[in-house]
C-alpha cells in the first residue's frame, strides 16, 4: 500500500516526532513525573488517611547533579504544599512539617498520630549537603529482620522515607542467586545445603566469615525471599531509593573448591577465635573470580533488575591472604578485579563497601595498605561506608580515603542489644566540625547503620534530622519539638527527665560493658557468669542522674494515658536503672560468697532475683521487645514443624551462644522479656548458689566445670521448644 503526505500533515508529523524526541531525552536528564509521585502519596495515606488528600506533592526536577537535596513546604487554605528535589526529599519533608506541629511521630515502637482541624500557618525550607543518607547494616539482616515479612518490611520503607534516607542496604532474597549460581557450576542440592548457613547466621556467610552453621537453609527461605526482595526492591525505588544490592568478593563453597583443584583457592583460618567453619576465598587474578563475579550479577538483574550499587566485602574481620614481599600489588589487585568486575557486568555501578575493616584491624590495614587497595578504582566508583565514627575514626586515619567517595555514620547498635544510650551532642559537634573540616574529602552520604534495631529511638530521630539542620539547631529548641510530637506536649516536668537522661545516659556514644574483659554481653548480668566481674569498674554514664530522671518520669507518666509513648520510655528506663543496680549487686554478691559472707551473699541474691523479676514482669508493657516475640516470629514464618523448629533454635541460639569458640556467646544479648526470667537468671542462680555451696563447705569452687555446666544448660535451652 503506497501512501502520501500532504505539505502540512507532514509538518505535523515532524512537529510530533520533535516533541516526542524533547520527551524521551527529559525522561533521560530528568526522570521524574506525575505518575512518580504515586508512592509518597500512598505513604502518606498509610500514615494519616485520607488528611493524605490534604497535601499537594510536587517534584521539581534537578538540572545539575550536584545541588543537594531540598524541599519547601508552604500552609495555604488547608493544604499542605510540599516541592522537592525527588520523593524522598518529599516524604521527609512531609514528616518534618507534622512532627514540627506536634501532630505526628512515628517510631519502632509506635505511632503517635493526633492531627488537628485544620492545618496551621507553616514555613519552611531545608537542604542537605549530603547526596545520600543511609542506612542498615549488613548484620541487621540476621539480629533484627530474618522473620520480616512484607508488610513489616514495608512500615521500615515507610520509615526510612520520612526519615529521608535514601542508601538503604537491600540484603535479602540473594540466596536464590546464589543457588543458581552454583548449581550452574555443578554443584548438587546435598553440597549446597552443607554450604549455606541457617537464615539468621546469613550475614556472615555474606560477608565470608562462617559456611554452614546452624543449617541447612529450607528450601522455602529461597522462594520467600525471593519474592520479598522483589517488593522491597521496587518499594524502594518508587520512593527514589538507591539500594545497596550484593555483589561478588570472592567467597566460593567448599564443594566449589574441591572440584576446581586448578583454581587458586586460599581456605582462610577459622573466624573470630576458631570454631567456625572454614571459608574460601578465590584469588582475584585467577581467571574464575571475573567470570563467576559477572554471572552473578548477570542472574540478580534477571530476578531483582539493574541496580546502581553493589556491596562486596571480601576482607570483612578477615586479613588478606597476601604475600609479604608483594602485599601492596596484591591487595591492589584484588581492589581492581572487585571494581572491573561490577563495572563488565552493570556499567557505570557504584562498588560499595563497609569501612569497618580499617579500624577493625589498623595494624594491617596502614595507609600504604589501604590506599594500594583503592588504588585502581576510580574515585567516583567507589563509596567507603565508614559508619563507626563513634568507636573509631577511620576516615582521619586514612586521609578521607585517597579522594574515593565516602559516607560518614555510626553503628550505635551493635548485635541488637538494647542498652539505653547514645550521645545527641556528640553526633551534633561531629558533625558540624564535619562540614568545616578543609580535609574531609569526597564526603557524599551520613547516617546511622546499627547491627539491631528496635531500641533507642531517640538516637535514630535525632541522627536523620542532623544532615537536614546540618547541626546547627540548638539540641534543647530539638529536644521539645520531638517531646511534643512523642507525648502531645512538652511539660517543664517531662522536659526536665529528659534534661536528666541527655546527661546520665545519651551522653554515652559506645557501650564499653558489652565488651568488657573480652566477653560480651550488655550487661554484667547479660554474661555468661564468672569470678571476674569483681574487676569491672563500672557501667558507662551516670546512675544517679539515671535515678532523678527516673524519679521524675514516673511522676510525670501518670499524667498520660495508658498508651501514651511517655509509658514506653518510662519502662525503658525503669529496666535500665534495675540493670545497673543488678550489676553493682553482683559484684557484691559474688565478693560475699568468696569472702564467707553467705548472709550478706544471700541478702544480696534474694535482691538480685527480686530486680530481675521485675525487670522482667515490667516488660510486659513492652510487647515487642520479648522472647516469646522472637521465637514465634521465627515459627511463624515456616511453613512446617520441622522448618518452624530449625528457625526457632536460629532465632534462640544467635542471642545466646551464638557459636564458635571464641568469646562471641551473648554478643547479641537482649534486655526482653522473657530473658530475664528464663535465660539470664537462671545462669546467675546456678554459678551463685554453687559459689556458696563451695564457701560454706570451705572447698574450692571450679568454676571452668560451673562454666561449663552453664554452657551445657545454654544449649539445652536453644534445642528446648519452650
Amino acid at each position: 500500500m503506497k501512501y502520501t503526505f500532504s505539505k502540512t500533515r507532514n509538518s505535523l508529523q515532524i512537529k510530533i516526532y520533535l516533541s516526542f524526541l524533547f520527551l524521551c531525552v527529559t525522561s533521560i536528564l530528568y526522570p521524574q513525573s506525575a505518575g512518580d509521585l504515586d508512592a509518597p502519596q500512598a505513604l502518606l495515606k498509610r500514615l494519616i488517611g485520607n488528611r493524605s488528600a490534604e497535601f499537594q506533592l510536587s517534584v521539581v526536577e534537578k538540572k545539575d547533579k550536584i545541588l543537594p537535596d531540598w524541599f519547601e513546604i508552604e500552609t495555604d487554605n488547608n493544604h499542605v504544599k510540599i516541592k522537592a528535589s525527588n520523593n524522598t526529599a518529599l516524604c521527609y519533608a512531609a514528616y518534618t512539617f507534622l512532627k514540627d506541629i506536634g501532630a505526628v511521630l512515628i517510631s519502632w515502637e509506635g505511632n503517635r498520630i493526633e492531627l488537628p482541624k485544620t492545618w496551621p500557618k507553616y514555613s519552611k525550607k531545608a537542604n542537605t549537603p549530603f547526596e545520600y543518607r543511609e542506612y542498615l547494616n549488613a548484620c541487621t539482616f540476621g539480629y533484627t529482620t530474618p522473620w520480616w515479612d512484607w508488610k513489616r518490611w514495608e512500615q521500615e520503607i515507610d520509615w526510612m522515607a520520612l526519615h529521608g534516607i535514601n542508601l538503604p542496604t537491600a540484603m535479602e532474597g540473594q540466596e536464590a542467586v546464589w543457588q543458581a549460581l552454583w548449581k550452574e557450576y555443578g554443584l548438587s542440592n546435598v553440597e549446597l545445603e552443607s554450604h549455606f548457613a541457617g537464615p539468621a547466621y546469613l550475614p556472615w556467610q555474606r560477608m565470608g566469615n562462617i559456611n554452614s552453621l546452624e543449617g541447612p537453609l529450607p528450601q522455602e527461605w529461597f522462594v520467600k525471599k525471593e519474592e520479598l526482595q522483589k517488593k522491597i526492591l521496587e518499594r524502594m525505588k518508587a520512593l527514589d531509593m538507591h539500594p545497596v544490592v550484593p555483589a561478588f568478593s570472592g567467597y566460593v563453597p567448599k564443594a566449589f573448591a574441591e572440584k576446581h583443584p586448578e583454581a587458586k583457592i586460599t581456605e582462610l583460618k577459622s573466624w573470630s577465635g576458631g570454631g567456625f567453619a572454614s571459608t574460601f576465598l578465590l584469588d582475584s587474578k585467577d581467571p574464575l573470580f571475573k567470570k563467576i563475579g559477572k554471572r552473578f550479577i548477570e542472574i540478580y538483574t534477571q530476578k531483582y533488575g539493574k541496580s546502581n550499587f553493589y556491596l562486596a566485602d571480601s576482607f570483612n574481620e578477615i586479613e588478606p591472604p597476601v604475600s609479604e614481599h608483594n602485599k601492596y600489588e596484591e591487595l591492589s589487585n584484588y581492589g581492581s578485579a572487585i571494581y572491573e568486575t561490577i563495572n563488565e557486568a552493570a556499567p557505570g555501578a557504584v562498588w560499595v563497601m563497609q569501612g569497618w575493616l580499617f579500624g577493625d584491624n589498623k595494624e594491617f590495614w596502614t595507609k600504604e595498605a589501604t590506599s594500594a587497595f583503592l588504588s585502581k578504582v576510580p574515585n567516583d566508583r567507589l563509596m567507603i561506608q565508614d559508619y563507626a565514627n563513634d568507636r573509631y575514626k577511620v576516615w582521619e586515619n586514612q586521609e578521607a580515603f585517597y579522594g574515593k567517595q565516602w559516607t560518614y555514620g555510626y553503628v550505635h547498635n551493635y548485635g541488637g542489644s538494647n542498652p539505653v544510650y547514645g550521645d545527641l551532642k556528640f553526633y551534633k559537634d561531629e558533625l558540624t566540625s564535619l562540614l568545616k573540616n578543609p580535609h574531609k574529602g569526597n564526603v557524599v552520604g551520613y547516617g546511622a547503620m546499627p547491627e539491631g534495631l528496635n531500641n533507642n529511638s531517640i538516637v535514630y530521630e535525632y541522627i536523620y534530622d542532623l544532615p537536614w539542620t546540618k547541626g546547627e539547631q540548638p539540641l534543647n529548641d530539638w529536644m521539645v519539638t520531638y517531646l511534643n510530637a512523642r507525648y502531645g506536649e512538652t511539660s517543664k516536668s517531662a522536659l526536665q527527665a529528659w534534661q536528666l537522661l541527655l546527661e546520665s545516659v545519651y551522653n554515652v556514644k559506645y557501650w564499653e560493658t558489652r565488651w568488657w574483659n573480652d566477653w560480651a554481653g550488655a550487661y554484667l548480668f547479660f554474661k555468661r557468669p564468672m569470678l571476674k566481674i569483681t574487676e569491672f569498674k563500672g557501667n558507662p554514664g551516670d546512675k544517679e542522674k539515671l535515678k532523678e530522671a527516673l524519679a521524675v518520669l514516673t511522676k510525670e507518666a501518670k499524667k498520660y494515658n495508658k498508651k501514651n509513648l511517655i509509658q514506653y520510655d518510662l519502662i525503658d528506663v525503669s529496666r535500665h536503672y534495675y540493670s545497673l543496680s543488678i550489676d553493682e549487686d553482683l559484684i557484691a554478691c559474688v565478693k560475699a560468697y568468696e569472702q564467707k559472707d553467705i548472709a550478706k551473699g544471700d541478702e544480696l541474691f534474694k535482691k538480685i532475683e527480686k530486680q530481675a523479676l521485675h525487670i522482667d514482669a515490667i516488660m510486659s508493657g513492652q510487647p515487642l521487645n520479648s522472647l516469646d516475640q522472637w521465637v514465634k516470629s521465627a515459627s511463624d514464618y515456616g511453613s512446617s514443624p520441622e522448618v518452624s523448629s530449625l528457625y526457632v533454635k536460629n532465632a534462640k541460639t544467635l542471642i545466646t551462644l551464638w557459636g564458635g569458640e571464641g568469646h562471641l556467646n551473648d554478643y547479641a544479648s537482649r534486655s526482653w522479656k522473657g530473658m530475664y526470667k528464663g535465660f539470664y537468671w537462671p545462669r546467675w542462680k546456678m554459678f551463685l548458689e554453687a559459689l556458696k555451696k563451695a564457701s560454706i563447705n570451705n572447698t574450692s569452687f571450679d568454676e571452668n566445670r560451673e562454666r561449663e555446666s552453664i554452657k551445657n544448660w545454654e544449649i539445652n535451652w536453644t534445642e528446648s521448644n519452650k
